[in-house]
């Protein structure tokens, strides 16, 4: 059965319209046509089973047959923090993460980051988006704006915690970064965490890796620094092991 990700806003006579960009997607790449079954994820752990009524690049009407709940979300609330990097590397993060089931997405430019900024907001988050659907999940996770890397270290005004507050224990929370010239082994810092925590926050750096004085920093703030052993990683496979770890030592994998 086809699935879409759509934060469902508008119900009318039961049925659900789908238009623009979607609506494409829809016609031209699933092919659905009039009578086909499609599942809607709603963007809040719900999935909505449907029947198509009409069937155009412009416009797709389905008609509700049947709401449940479709949770798949990890039992850990997983927080990645990673330095920006070029190109289509940071894409695959944010893909990645996503289907490994983390909840919130922070790019942060570091004092060794060869990108200070970017315009890709709106593709990650479509990325993000898409990959929610592929896996199955019925929440797409948060991809934050960009800040310094320092600043991940302080209370922000909005809903979602920072690193450092989960890092000191809060909501049973922890956190790794990973730093290339050295730091625990994972079983060691894995084992320092009875009760598991509820939350946790990975931190990579980008392509040339964390200057000494940002480690420092975030070990102050209550960050373990770990290594992954003897071989240096590129950025994008350091994220994606060390989320894939996580969710196999805390979450919900194995």
């Amino acid at each position: 059965m086809p699935r879409l990700y759509l934060p469902v806003t508008q119900i009318i006579n039961n049925q659900i319209s789908v238009t623009g960009e979607k609506a494409h997607y829809l016609v031209s790449v699933l092919r659905c046509q009039k009578g086909d079954d499609l599942l809607i994820l709603d963007g809040e752990g719900n999935c909505i089973k449907t029947s198509i009524v009409k069937s155009d690049r412009k416009e797709v009407v389905a008609e509700i047959k049947e709401r449940f709940p479709c949770d798949l979300e990890s039992s850990i609330n997983i927080i990645l923090v990673q330095g920006l990097l070029k190109g289509e590397k940071m894409d695959m993060v944010i893909q990645k993460a996503t289907e490994l089931g983390v909840k919130e997405i922070m790019p942060v430019i570091t004092m060794r980051s060869q990108m200070r900024e970017t315009r890709k907001m709106a593709r990650w988050r479509k990325i993000a988006e898409e990959a929610s659907r592929q896996s199955g999940r019925g929440i797409a996770p948060i991809v934050h704006e960009p800040i310094a890397f320092k600043n991940i270290f302080v209370q922000t005004s909005t809903n979602h915690p920072s690193p450092s507050t989960l890092a000191r224990g809060r909501n049973r929370g922890a956190g790794f970064i990973f730093y290339e010239e050295g730091g625990m082994k994972l079983s060691e810092a894995f084992s320092s965490f009875i009760p598991h925590p509820s939350s946790f926050v990975i931190v990579i750096g980008p392509e040339g890796g964390f200057e000494e004085e940002e480690v420092s920093l975030a070990k102050e703030k209550g960050v373990l620094v770990v290594s992954f052993g003897r071989r240096i990683l590129r950025a994008e496979t350091a994220a994606i092991s060390a989320v894939t770890l996580v969710q196999f030592m805390l979450g919900d994998m194995g």
